[in-house]
């Protein structure tokens, strides 16, 4: 089964008050969504991660990507700096940009909001994070709806991990289109 997520921007201290996110501290953060990670995700699932994954490479950082389930391919964000030869073998795949079939069903992935994705007229759906509740947000929110109103196909879903339907937690395409 494929499960998606965004921005997790794990030891990233600054995201707590950025995202205004509910955890107490890191520490708590990174608890949460590791519990709540491996609650759903076997090791026969893959994760794609859709950037802004880990903000600092260290030992501790590492092992804890380490203990998530799930064969993992990063779609590289801004914040993914994967230099390092540790954290490059922890993924299947570093990729900016990946098409896959999930179901039958195309879909584009890339970190960053996508307009007019390739295969929008023909049933594709892009799935992305980057913009957070921000005028970058609002304004990929105010586009999509744009060109709805002109009747130009255009699914695309923001996949945050702080989004409400997330819960900090990877879904899959369909609790992700249905919410």
């Amino acid at each position: 089964m494929n499960f998606y997520i965004s921005d997790i921007h794990a030891w990233h201290e600054n995201v707590l008050t950025f995202d205004n996110r509910p955890f107490a501290n890191l520490d708590e953060m990174h608890s949460t969504i590791k519990s709540n990670w491996n609650n759903i995700v076997t090791n026969n699932d893959t994760v794609y991660i859709l950037g802004d994954f880990l903000w600092k490479y260290t030992d501790e950082s590492i092992n804890w990507v380490k203990s998530l389930n799930g064969n993992k391919r990063l779609i590289k964000g801004n914040h993914d700096k994967c230099h390092d030869t540790k954290f490059k073998n922890l993924f299947q795949v570093i990729t900016p940009y990946e098409e896959i079939n999930d179901e039958g069903i195309r879909v584009v992935l890339c970190h960053y909001p996508i307009s007019l994705y390739n295969g929008h007229y023909h049933k594709a759906i892009h799935l992305y994070g980057h913009v957070h509740g921000n005028k970058e947000y609002e304004i990929t929110r105010y586009f999509k709806e744009y060109l709805k109103n002109q009747l130009i196909p255009c699914e695309m879903y923001n996949v945050g991990c702080m989004i409400d339907y997330m819960g900090y937690t990877p879904r899959t395409l369909k609790e992700i289109i249905k919410n």
